[in-house]
């Protein structure tokens, strides 16, 4: 099996690519030079080479998605100009925060800034807006984090075709049980640290950073929040603090393993104000039983580390060991092929990064005999493990 790691930085992406063993990797870049790169999707649903999405956004020509079906060497696009709203929407898209890769073959999701999803069905060639989502009565009211007002997370739930999760910054955790057509919010039990006493549990008005889920435990979803990392054990109807161990609870990215429901991985910050590692200490933090206990991952991680790690730049790949990959936003991307237990350097002193993605897939030609897109096993380290 082959290893394939897309970076998006604030200035282009960088393609990785190395063999099972994941120690030596050949990288090429800048694709899609100077424009910012808030998402990527490595979608292996095909079989075969994977067909890489890169959510790219020029301060000239506006965002667009863009896809390689032979790992970065041509590129397609959306046409029209790509995802975009109807004149009578009052509203532009500015970037495409997120790129997912639905349960139905050939469906592909999108969240963007300002903060609306879309849904593609024919594998990211035309995007249409989710109007359930867009007409909430609610999204007049959603605020904007510090890097804007996005759709970040987006879950389709590994079995029921019509659910869908989906997390805000900051407006907090909505959930669609009639594939978009109605919405309803699911934050109950998470604390919005930046509201006056007495007014810190509201209805919606969170500042979800991440969610991630197992797709052999879909009820269960893991939560990184502005302040708390929290578990839900009922499909997002109450969420419980699981921060208790860690050195900080403020941070970006949550990790599910794609092997073990039970593992999941965080990057702690000091705080709102700091965002860079506890004690300047770079480390990973893995709890192998769904957060009643926290371990620090730090051998051949920086020290001191004084940069952070954003919430789509830490991500699992389905390699057996689990692969971990970490890129912060001095430009350096580290690789993990032991489940964190140790990691190494893959690149240096690329652009401000803020997403990666990994994935492996057959070394070797695509079966001409396999559809695109009709995997629906196959979606690779990006559907859930992010």
């Amino acid at each position: 099996m082959a290893t394939v790691l897309m970076v998006g930085t604030r200035k282009g992406l960088w393609i990785a690519t190395s063999d099972d063993a994941r120690h030596d990797w050949d990288v090429t870049g800048p694709h899609h030079d100077m424009e910012e790169v808030y998402s990527c999707l490595v979608d292996t649903r095909g079989g075969g080479t994977p067909r890489l999405f890169a959510g790219a956004s020029s301060p000239w020509l506006g965002p667009q998605v863009r896809w390689s079906d032979d790992l970065g060497a041509t590129w397609q696009e959306t046409p029209g100009g790509g995802i975009r709203f109807e004149p009578g929407d009052g509203a532009t898209v500015e970037r495409v925060w997120q790129l997912t890769p639905g349960t139905d073959p050939d469906v592909v999701w999108a969240g963007t800034e300002p903060g609306a999803v879309w849904r593609s069905e024919d594998r990211g060639r035309t995007f249409a807006l989710v109007r359930g989502l867009w007409e909430h009565p609610h999204r007049t009211e959603w605020g904007a984090g510090y890097g804007g007002q996005a759709f970040h997370t987006i879950l389709p739930h590994p079995t029921d075709h019509e659910s869908i999760t989906v997390a805000i910054s900051s407006g907090g955790v909505y959930q669609s049980a009639d594939g978009g057509a109605s919405w309803t919010p699911r934050n109950q039990g998470l604390r919005a640290e930046f509201l006056p006493e007495g007014q810190q549990y509201p209805e919606f008005g969170q500042c979800v950073h991440k969610i991630a889920r197992h797709p052999d435990r879909p009820e269960r979803l893991f939560l990184q929040n502005h302040g708390g990392v929290y578990r839900s054990d009922d499909h997002a109807a109450t969420w419980q603090s699981i921060a208790e161990g860690l050195p900080a609870e403020f941070g970006f990215p949550v990790v599910v393993d794609p092997h073990d429901p039970d593992t999941v991985y965080v990057f702690p910050l000091e705080g709102s104000g700091g965002r860079y590692p506890a004690g300047a200490h770079a480390a990973v933090w893995r709890s192998q039983d769904a957060g009643a206990t926290w371990s620090a991952l730090d051998d051949g991680l920086p020290d001191p580390c004084w940069v952070g790690v954003m919430r789509d730049a830490m991500v699992a790949d389905d390699h057996h060991p689990t692969g971990l990959y970490v890129g912060a936003r001095n430009g350096a991307v580290w690789a993990s092929a032991d489940a964190g237990t140790t990691w190494r350097e893959v690149v240096a002193n690329l652009p401000d990064v803020m997403a990666v993605r990994a994935a492996s897939y057959p070394d070797g030609p695509s079966d001409p005999s396999t559809p695109r897109g009709r995997d629906d096993a196959g979606l690779g380290a990006a559907a859930d493990a992010r």
